[in-house]
């Protein structure tokens, strides 16, 4: 299997998330938590489960049942592909080697300590003493090195692009080191998925090709039983190696059920009627609705806005939009806010102005200033400009007309989507064809082929989605790296001065440093537009108000975990009000 084939497959299963949550009464918008709450949602409201848990202290016992969004196509890392529905499992049964904390930053959890050295090739890792798996066998450093030998890296393991050029070298019973064929100051972002899990060794050996069937980690759960599409059960770890603030064991609960429930209205109508008691979603009507269950009483919702925004994407190799005029006139023709009323999330989900919103530590004020407001007369003055140029990119005669296709998915609320830029746009005086294929078909056409050995897009201008929580420089150099190797470089664009300045950001450990690069960065995609937004992606948790500790959790050092964060349900930290 070649580099691309690994890694397309890996992309196809995280852009079909992503996807996945730009389509339905999605959110194709959504900027980061403004923490109002009025009687017309103004932002998205604050979290606050202390007043709905008053002066209560956890107590132990009892199951509940969650919904998920999505099945997921098994548990062992390096085949597992989860979502966000996904990593609420593995939050029960596996514990991370490293964790995003609230302010965005990455620190140890199952590993003691982390130091890289000076350039950045070599992360040394100390793992705690004393953690053992599900089966009995002890968290060792040769056990990371066999998760990353025989199973994360292993010919057909869906990690295996992205892990490419890493590997690791045991220097002692609990210690390892990662050694990087190029130095990554933002390295700690490849642990936060699947390959910073670790898992039994001798368990996914005797399973065989059921390992995925059967997960063993070492986590506050152990793995019960699952029917593929029906439930997955997990019980309580009684020999768990981790405690509250209090010095109490976790976790509090005695087991877990896990629905995979993909209507979104049945999901919300699930924890409403008690068959479940606690759900997730990423939609914005579902968090409307949620909003509604909760005024009703009886229930929480608790709701998150990240950094993943809906977007289009422009294809820049292909004329006219080589040329940034036409790229700043789509952008300046359309009403931003008109484009959040059409998916419902007026009053949720403020407009988005570049790969970072309010409350992440790298969003820049003076990107915002720099985006565009809604102006059609300077659309219209940009478009004649590139239209009446003789020496206009596409080779078309003077004053003749620009002619494109929007394309996406055939969601209900897409197609609305669709028309009304297509509205926007004719506005102007663009000639818009609309064209809707399913997913799969999609996404193929925005990230190219294999056949194509430039692997350049076969599309004008699509809907997507863009961004995470992940650092920077892993969003960037995947988004704006080299056309002809990175598979998520979408819009087929890059600009010597970003490239520049994402070799400043790969080596710079300083982060008042990396916040100027940064932005510098941001100020430059503003200017040159090589994608445009919508907003970001409302999630929400749902629960029944017996429910607590959903924004409970803490490191091992004591450091505050986002529970609410992308709806992912953090299991360990759970409990029932009697």
């Amino acid at each position: 299997m070649t580099p691309f084939r690994r890694r397309l497959l890996a992309l196809l299963t995280v852009l079909s998330v992503l996807l996945t949550a730009c389509g339905g009464d999605d959110d194709d918008g959504a900027t980061e938590d403004t923490t109002e709450d009025s009687d017309e949602g103004e932002g998205v409201r604050e979290n606050d489960e202390e007043e709905a848990a008053g002066d209560d202290e956890p107590q132990y016992g009892g199951s509940i049942t969650i919904g998920l969004e999505a099945e997921t196509n098994g548990w062992l890392p390096g085949t597992s592909q989860p979502s966000n529905a996904g990593y609420t499992v593995y939050s029960a049964i596996y514990d991370p080697l490293v964790a995003r904390v609230e302010d965005g930053s990455i620190e140890p959890y199952l590993a003691e300590s982390i130091e890289p050295n000076e350039d950045y090739t070599r992360w040394s890792f100390t793992l705690r003493e004393g953690i053992t798996f599900h089966d009995g066998t002890d968290l060792t450093a040769e056990v990371i090195k066999r998760n990353w030998d025989e199973y994360l890296t292993a010919e057909g393991a869906n990690t295996a692009g992205a892990l490419e050029g890493i590997t690791v070298e045991v220097t002692g019973p609990l210690a390892y080191d990662y050694v990087l064929e190029e130095g990554d100051a933002a390295f700690l972002d490849t642990l936060t998925g699947t390959a910073g899990y670790p898992f039994s060794v001798e368990a996914a050996e005797a399973n065989g090709e059921d390992a995925g069937a059967n997960p063993v980690g070492t986590g506050p759960f152990t793995f019960g039983s699952w029917t593929r599409d029906g439930q997955l059960v997990v019980n309580r770890n009684e020999s768990y190696w981790r405690t509250d603030e209090a010095g109490n064991q976790l976790p509090y609960l005695d087991s877990i059920t896990f629905r995979p429930i993909p209507d979104e209205d049945t999901r919300l109508d699930s924890v409403a009627s008690g068959d479940i008691d606690v759900m997730q979603t990423l939609r914005q009507s579902i968090v409307r609705s949620a909003r509604d269950l909760v005024d009703s009483g009886g229930y929480n919702s608790y709701e998150w806005l990240g950094n993943n925004g809906g977007a289009g994407i422009i294809n820049t190799m292909k004329p006219p939009f080589d040329d940034k005029r036409v790229r700043q006139a789509l952008v300046l023709a359309v009403d931003q806010e008109q484009m959040i009323e059409v998916l419902g999330g007026t009053g949720i989900t403020p407009p988005q102005t570049q790969w970072f919103t309010q409350d992440s530590p790298w969003y820049s004020e003076a990107a915002a200033d720099a985006w565009y407001e809604y102006d059609p007369e300077a659309a219209q003055a940009l478009l004649d400009e590139y239209i009446n140029d003789p020496e206009r990119s596409d080779g078309q005669a003077p004053g003749t007309p620009i002619s494109f296709t929007y394309d996406c998915p055939p969601d209900p609320s897409l197609v609305e989507l669709s028309q009304a830029y297509q509205a926007f746009w004719q506005q102007a005086g663009l000639e818009v064809n609309l064209d809707s294929k399913e997913q799969s078909a999609h996404i193929t056409q925005g990230i190219g082929t294999e056949n194509d050995p430039f692997l350049r897009a076969d599309y004008d201008v699509q809907c997507w989605r863009l961004g995470s929580q992940a650092d920077p420089y892993s969003v960037w150099s995947s988004a704006f790296g080299p056309v002809e190797s990175e598979v998520l470089n979408v819009s087929d664009w890059t600009h010597p001065d970003v490239t520049a300045k994402l070799e400043e950001l790969r080596v710079e450990g300083d982060t008042d440093e990396r916040k100027r690069i940064v932005e510098e960065i941001s100020l430059i995609l503003a200017e040159e537009v090589p994608n445009f937004w919508t907003g970001g992606t409302a999630t929400a948790i749902v629960a029944r108000e017996e429910v607590r500790g959903i924004l409970g959790g803490v490191t091992p050092s004591g450091t505050p975990i986002d529970g609410a964060s992308d709806a992912i349900v953090r299991t360990p930290y759970l409990w029932l009000a009697q």
